[in-house]
């Protein structure tokens, strides 16, 4: 056997070495000249971008009708320690930029008063205190409201802004006797695509706090009847909303015995910078139709404009002109007649309870138009 001297060996490792050492030298040389081919000192990292959060999707656009109890069975009466009115708070929708329409249902149960009567429900404003007439009706005589599926049926659809969160209300029934009235009211709020998005009511005219004080038909008085209406820059729609009624049996009568202002048919006029705009034809509405049939007292013949136990017709004026940014001055105007003082009854006078509202509508968020003396 051969065998190797152990300087040989020794010698074979100590190049064994040197080899290593040469090829790590090499190594380091690649990595530095890497780092100094890069833009800055940090070490080489695999950047990962980070994952976009995904988009929300947007909410489901609310729909189908939405039903809110108010008052239920409310007894308004006179006598006996019970009142002609009732106030509540409720708290309503408040997405209403979504609500198409709302309707609202009057039902009245017994005790059944015998008297046909003035009665509404008002809304009010949070922002001025000021109570809105959103409906009117005039109670049958002795009769309650089950004819009718859920009542008498209300838009109030114009009444959206003031109709939203924590919202007061009020019904009145001008009732003189301790019997009276069981009252319910509640709203549909239709969801869906509405005209305009945005909307806002003010009051022109408001003398309908009950049959006797409205303006006096027929005589000199001190009402103001004449309004200017400033209408926001955004309006893109402007309406006026008027409720009226007529009460009294004042002479001279017109043919037929008809007594103003219950009786006597007339044509006012709404005048849009003294000129004639609107007629509001105060005639027969179909007295002897009435669903509420039966009824326990004179229910058939026609009156001026309204029924015992149906709703007083909502009477809508558009304007041609939005008038967007614009003033003009509104007058309601009576067609002339003169009161001769000489009727039978105790009460020798002629009214007409009316409200007046104009309504702005827009698709931009809109202030309420502005109305001065």
């Amino acid at each position: 056997m051969l065998f190797l001297p152990t300087t040989y060996q020794q010698k074979k490792h100590i190049i064994m070495k040197k080899k290593l050492v040469l090829c790590l030298f090499a190594l380091g040389i690649v990595l530095t000249t890497a780092n100094c081919n890069s833009k800055d000192d940090s070490p080489n990292e695999i950047i990962i971008p980070p994952i976009p959060e995904p988009e929300p999707e947007p909410e489901p656009v609310k729909e189908g009708t939405y039903n809110f109890k108010t008052f239920q069975k409310q007894i308004v009466a006179f006598g006996d320690g019970k009142n002609q009115s009732a106030d509540k708070t409720v708290n309503l929708p408040t997405d209403i930029e979504k609500v198409q329409a709302i309707k609202m249902y009057v039902q009245f149960d017994c005790p059944c008063n015998i008297w046909d009567v003035f009665a509404n429900v008002q809304v009010k404003d949070p922002k001025t205190g000021v109570w809105y007439e959103i409906g009117r009706y005039i109670t049958p005589y002795g009769k309650d409201s089950s004819p009718l599926a859920r009542g008498l049926e209300f838009d109030v659809t114009d009444f959206k802004s003031v109709l939203t969160g924590p919202t007061e209300l009020r019904i009145f029934t001008e009732v003189w006797g301790a019997d009276g009235w069981l009252v319910s009211v509640d709203f549909d709020y239709i969801y869906g695509k509405p005209d305009f998005k945005y909307s806002a009511v003010t009051p022109i005219l408001q003398y309908n706090k009950n049959s006797l004080e409205g303006v006096p038909y027929g005589e000199a008085h001190n009402f103001d009847l004449q309004k200017t209406i400033n209408v926001p820059q955004n309006a893109e729609s402007t309406h006026i909303r008027t409720i009226i009624s007529g009460w009294g049996h004042a002479t001279p009568l017109d043919q037929g015995g008809r007594g103003c202002a219950e009786w006597c048919f007339r044509t006012h006029q709404i005048k849009i910078d003294q000129q004639d705009a609107f007629q509001h034809v105060l005639g027969p509405i179909g007295c002897a139709a009435n669903p509420i049939k039966a009824q326990k007292g004179n229910w058939q013949p026609d009156r001026a404009g309204w029924c015992p136990g149906m709703a007083v017709p909502t009477r809508i004026d558009i304007l041609k002109n939005a008038k967007a940014g614009q003033s003009f001055a509104f007058e309601y105007y009576f067609e002339p007649w003169t009161n001769n003082m000489q009727a039978t009854t105790d009460n020798k006078h002629a009214y007409y309870a009316i409200s007046n509202f104009v309504v702005v509508k827009s698709n931009t968020p809109i202030e309420k138009a502005m109305v001065t003396d």
